[in-house]
């Protein structure tokens, strides 16, 4: 019992370190600040997870024509580096406007029409071998 308190000790110093997923959640929230104050709303949707350097992942979603939305991303890492580009379904690149700076990027999109689109997300540089991500969006 006493090697098991121990080990569990050690997990949670570990684990308390490195940065999380909460983190990324919050470095996408931030992200999203200057948005909100302009008045899009935040859903509470939100996706997360972790990449490898250079890995994709393909987000499905459902827009709405008429909405305007920014999608914002976040890392937990300092020094990563993140992209986000959103596609319609036919896999053109649809975003109206993105920009990246370290490790937050978004995208705006005002969709031409009702449908699914794909938000694209990547790590484009990171010092870890798989870095946490998160992302959120907001409309009006």
């Amino acid at each position: 019992m006493r090697r098991f308190l121990i080990l569990l000790s050690l997990c949670a110093i570990i684990t308390s370190a490195d940065a999380n997923l909460d983190d990324a959640i919050k470095s996408a929230i931030q992200a999203m600040d200057p948005y909100v104050k302009q008045g899009y709303i935040i859903r509470d949707d939100q996706w997360g997870g972790d990449l490898g350097l250079r890995e994709q992942k393909a987000i499905p979603h459902t827009l709405f024509r008429g909405n305007d939305y920014w999608f914002c991303m976040g890392s937990d890492g300092e020094n990563a580096r993140v992209a986000i580009h959103l596609y319609d379904s036919r896999g053109k690149l649809a975003e109206n406007d993105s920009w990246q700076r370290s490790r937050f990027a978004a995208a705006r999109i005002l969709p031409a029409a009702t449908g699914t689109y794909y938000i694209i997300v990547e790590v484009t540089a990171s010092p870890k071998e798989r870095t946490n991500w998160a992302m959120v969006y907001g409309y009006k």
